[in-house]
C-alpha cells in the first residue's frame, strides 16, 4: 500500500507562508545591487521608421541610484519641494528684473508735458 503523505509525513507549507523572509531578502538584494531592464520597440514600414519606443527601467535604492550618478528627482519640481522653491525663486528674480527694465524704459521714454 502506498502512502498519500510525502516523505517525512508532512505536506509542504502552503504558498505564501514562510516565503516572507525570502521575498524580503530578494527585495533587499535587488535594491542593494540594482536591476536594469532596457528595450527598444521599432515599427518600420518599407524602411521608414514610423515609431520608436525606448524603454528603460531601473530598480534600485536611492543610495545605489545616487552612487550610479542618478539623482534627477532632486531637481524635478514635481518631485522635490526644494527644487520647486528654487524654481519659484529663479522665476521671481527673472520677473523682478523684467519689471525693473520695463519701468526704466517707461521712465526714460515718457512723453513730456507741453509747457
Amino acid at each position: 500500500m502506498t502512502s498519500r503523505f510525502p516523505e517525512g509525513g508532512r505536506f509542504p507549507e502552503p504558498y505564501g507562508q514562510g516565503s516572507g523572509a525570502n521575498l524580503a531578502d530578494i527585495l533587499e538584494r535587488v535594491l542593494d545591487k540594482g536591476v536594469v531592464i532596457a528595450g527598444d520597440i521599432r515599427i518600420n514600414l518599407l524602411d521608414i521608421e514610423l515609431l520608436t519606443i525606448k524603454l528603460r527601467l531601473i530598480v534600485a535604492s536611492v543610495d545605489k541610484a545616487k552612487e550610479m550618478g542618478i539623482d534627477w528627482w532632486e531637481t524635478d519640481p514635481a518631485l522635490s519641494s526644494r527644487a520647486r522653491r528654487d524654481e519659484l525663486t529663479r522665476e521671481n528674480a527673472e520677473l523682478r528684473e523684467r519689471l525693473a527694465r520695463l519701468e526704466e524704459l517707461e521712465s526714460g521714454h515718457a512723453p513730456r508735458e507741453a509747457p
